[in-house]
């Protein structure tokens, strides 16, 4: 049985927390809410959620800004610290924040789920401020690699978080454009990062300040967070039932937080605050939603969009593109893949998204493909490679990207969400790191063409994948996507 009890000493605590804090009026308040006899509008104002919501993405904007601040500036850091032309250390410096990522992401679940969301905010908060003061003022390479390392941490925990909370504290039917935030702020950080450090090759030490910039957002969001509404689901979680209610309440509107209320109660099955172990999520009932997180994770780094960045200056430089253009170019490209999956995420759904991105990405490649072969010796061939390196990564933006991230929290139950979360976007870093590690060598091994067919082949079994095992959440709340994905026999 899915729902296991700990001792009934436990459970009468809870009933009484629940006897004392729902009362029968939340019936009530529902029935008048389904009756039309209700105040509120039939769906709650997002002038109540969106704030909190703008502050948690604050988090992505800083994964993103952290990702891209060393791209630019990477030649000046390495002639003032001393490793220019030390491929071996540049690599280092640009992916040990991945290293980091990888374990602040393990443990992120945790935090959230001993902590709460809102702390687990300001404390990935704490090592991207004390990081990004440790590169800023470097002297040495080991100084810049804990700066790094030290980023990388907060980066796993913020993204990982911030996919839980946004998800939470969304009404269901924005739940989808909310989550789409996540990815556009991720761009914009990139972009910011890539806008400031324009200047560093005129300004002598401008990488510095490229590094201490980041460290007001994440003040921001340090400070942001101490106003912001706590996740209901965590405070039921923890039997606080009362502040659940309560910040129902302050996120949807009193009628709608009531009917919200009422509904979780209705699905809760008394084991909320059982702890749940790491084999718990690979075992039982729980596997097959991990698997489908977890592999979703996995094919969005394998679809090859990390290894398309990399490369994407020298295939415009190759067409007579200058490389800052080209960086120019692929930000709009995400940008606006980004901002059309915020608007048809509510609309047409997860799924279709997944489907069209992973078909638009097969296609890309197959033009990518097609450049290096019929058209390889023609200026044709070269604009035919921009344009499928541009639609590669507007088709990645408007579903592959965003998705997972959103899609994962909606479709574990309470009980396992923040683990599970954890666990999957784990994966992801762990594909992103292997991807960034082996590009360049399997590049040189098997040449462009081959590569690109690795990765359409990949994307095409995105394709395949999502058709067989993705279901639609749209318009759903998080308790009607529990129940349907729990067997009979589970559901109490």
């Amino acid at each position: 049985m899915w729902a296991h009890l700990h001792g009934s000493a436990s459970t009468h605590k809870r009933m009484l927390l629940k006897d004392n804090s729902v009362s029968p009026d939340i019936e009530e308040n529902s029935a008048l809410l389904q009756n039309g006899m209700g105040q509120e509008s039939r769906n709650p104002s997002l002038k109540r959620s969106f704030p909190h919501v703008l502050v948690a993405t604050l988090a992505s904007f800083l994964c993103g800004y952290h990702l891209g601040v060393v791209n630019e500036p990477l030649e000046s850091i390495s002639t003032d610290l001393g490793f220019n032309g030390d491929t071996m250390v540049e690599g280092l410096v640009v992916s040990m924040c991945l290293g980091g990522a990888l374990g602040g992401c393990l443990v992120s679940g945790w935090i959230a789920d001993g902590i709460g969301r809102r702390r687990a905010f300001q404390l990935c908060a704490l090592p991207m401020i004390i990081g990004a003061a440790i590169s800023a003022s470097a002297n040495t390479v080991m100084g810049m690699l804990l700066g790094r390392f030290s980023v990388g941490i907060g980066l796993g925990l913020g993204p990982a978080v911030a996919a839980l909370y946004i998800t939470e504290i969304s009404p269901s039917f924005v739940r989808g454009t909310y989550g789409s935030f996540i990815q556009i702020a991720t761009c914009l950080g990139l972009m910011a990062a890539l806008l400031i450090g324009i200047p560093v090759k005129d300004i002598p030490g401008w990488w510095r300040i490229c590094f201490w910039v980041s460290t007001v957002p994440a003040v921001i969001l340090a400070i942001g967070m101490e106003f912001s509404a706590e996740s209901p689901h965590w405070l039921y979680k923890q039997g606080r039932i009362a502040e659940a209610e309560y910040q129902f309440e302050r996120l949807l509107g009193v009628t709608h937080g009531k009917s919200a209320m009422a509904e979780f109660s209705k699905s809760d099955r008394g084991d909320e605050t059982d702890t749940v172990s790491f084999s718990e999520l690979i075992h039982g009932p729980h596997f097959r939603v991990v698997f489908i997180g977890s592999t979703l994770f996995a094919l969005q780094q394998l679809s090859g969009i990390n290894a398309v960045f990399y490369f994407s200056s020298t295939v415009f430089r190759s067409a007579g593109v200058p490389s800052n253009l080209a960086n120019a170019f692929i930000g709009v490209s995400n940008l606006i893949g980004s901002v059309i999956a915020l608007i048809l995420m509510d609309k047409l759904g997860r799924k279709i998204l997944l489907l069209w991105s992973f078909s638009g990405m097969v296609l890309s490649t197959c033009l990518q493909v097609a450049a290096g072969g019929v058209f390889a010796s023609s200026l044709g061939g070269q604009y035919l490679s921009v344009i499928g390196m541009l639609m590669f990564v507007f088709s990645f933006a408007v579903g592959v990207g965003p998705v997972p991230g959103l899609l994962l929290p909606e479709i574990f139950t309470n009980r396992i969400r923040a683990k599970a979360v954890a666990f999957c976007m784990s994966v992801h870093w762990v594909f992103n790191f292997l991807v960034g590690l082996l590009f360049l060598r399997l590049l040189e091994k098997m040449g462009a063409q081959l590569l690109y067919t690795m990765f359409g082949i990949f994307c095409l079994m995105g394709v395949v994948f999502v058709k067989r095992n993705v279901m639609e959440t749209k318009g759903k709340s998080l308790q009607e996507i529990e129940i349907a994905l729990l067997p009979p026999e589970q559901i109490l």
